[in-house]
C-alpha cells in the first residue's frame, strides 16, 4: 500500500501575510498564535502578517515564522494528519516532530528560538556564506569542496543537479570557480547572513545542544527522516542525538526523499509557507504526485 509523507518547509519560505488567514479562520490557530506571542516575548503575529521582508528576513523572526505556520497548519487539519512518514528541511524538521508529536508545541517553539538565536550569534564570529551550484554531480561537488583551501563543505543536497555549499567566505567564492571549472552551470553566492550546515556554525551547535538535552522528545507517531541520517528514526535518544549534529552537518534532502520513495512514499505533502519542498519533490521523484498545503 503507497505511504503518504507531510514534509516541512526551512528558512527561505517566508513570505509576508503568513498565517494570517490562519489565525482570522480558526480559533485554535489564533490561540497558538497568541501562546506563541507570549512565549516569544513580542508579537510575531504583528511581524508576519503586516511586516516587511526586511523584517522576515531577520533569523530571530524567520525560523519562528516558519515553525509557527507549519505547525498551526498541520493542527489545524485535526484527524487529517495521518501521515506515514514526515521530514523536514533543516529548520522544518522541528516543525516536523512537533507535528508528528515528538515534542510539545511549546517546547519546539522555544528551541527553535534558541536556535536562531544562536545561529545568528556564530554568523557574527565568522565572515561565512552559501552558495548554490547548479547542473553538476554530488561527487564532483564534493571534490571540488575538498581540494579548495579553508572551510568549505556541501551543506544542503536540496535535488539532483541542485546542491548549496557553505563555509568561510573567501573559500566559497575560491570553491565557485573550482564548480565552474569542473563544469556547473552556475556557482552562485546566496543572499544569507552565514555558512549554516557548516563547520563554522560549531559554537551555535554547542549552544543549543543543552537546550536539546533539557528538552523532552518521546516516540513520534511515525517515522522521521531527519537531515543528518536520511533515514527512518523513531528512537527518541536518536532523534535527540541528530538533532544535535544537525546545525553542522549537511541537509541529505534529496537522499531523505529518495528513501521515503524507497520505503513506500507515494504522496508528499508539504505542509507551510511556499511551495519549495514540492518542487524538490518532484525533481527528486517525478513520478511521486506532491502539493502544498500554505
Amino acid at each position: 500500500m503507497s505511504k503518504h509523507a507531510y514534509v516541512f518547509p526551512g528558512q527561505g519560505s517566508q513570505f509576508v501575510g503568513m498565517g494570517k488567514d490562519l489565525y482570522d479562520s480558526n480559533e485554535q490557530a489564533k490561540a497558538l498564535f497568541e501562546q506563541a506571542n507570549e512565549i516569544l516575548g513580542f508579537r510575531i503575529t504583528d511581524l508576519m502578517f503586516h511586516g516587511t521582508d526586511e523584517d522576515l528576513r531577520q533569523t530571530s523572526v524567520t525560523q519562528p515564522a516558519i515553525f509557527l505556520h507549519s505547525v498551526i497548519r498541520a493542527v489545524v487539519l485535526g484527524s487529517e494528519f495521518k501521515p506515514d512518514m514526515v521530514a523536514g528541511h533543516s529548520l522544518g524538521e522541528f516543525s516536523a516532530l512537533v507535528a508528528a508529536g515528538a515534542m510539545r508545541f511549546e517546547d519546539g517553539l522555544k528551541l527553535v528560538e534558541q536556535r536562531a538565536l544562536a545561529m545568528q550569534e556564530a554568523c557574527e564570529l565568522a565572515h561565512g556564506t552559501m552558495a548554490a551550484v547548479l547542473a553538476l554531480d554530488d561527487a564532483k561537488v564534493e571534490a571540488v569542496c575538498a581540494e579548495t583551501e579553508g572551510v568549505v563543505v556541501p551543506a544542503n543536497y536540496n535535488c539532483p543537479g541542485q546542491l548549496v555549499i557553505s563555509g568561510a567566505f573567501e573559500a566559497v567564492e575560491k570553491a565557485c570557480e573550482g564548480m565552474k571549472a569542473a563544469g556547473a552551470k552556475r556557482a552562485l553566492i546566496l543572499p544569507v547572513g552565514g555558512a549554516f550546515h557548516s563547520p563554522l556554525m560549531e559554537p551555535a551547535r554547542e549552544k543549543l545542544a543543552k537546550a536539546i538535552e533539557a528538552t523532552e522528545i518521546v516516540t513520534p507517531m511515525c517515522a522521521i527522516y531527519q537531515n543528518v541520517t536520511a533515514s527512518a528514526v523513531m528512537d527518541k535518544d536518536e532523534i535527540k542525538k541528530n538533532l544535535v549534529f544537525q546545525l553542522t552537518a549537511p541537509v541529505r534532502w534529496t537522499q531523505s526523499v529518495q528513501a521515503m520513495v524507497g520505503d513506500g512514499a507515494a504522496k508528499f505533502t508539504e505542509i507551510g509557507p511556499g511551495k519549495v519542498l514540492q518542487g524538490l519533490v518532484k525533481k527528486i521523484s517525478p513520478e511521486s504526485e506532491a502539493e502544498s498545503l500554505a
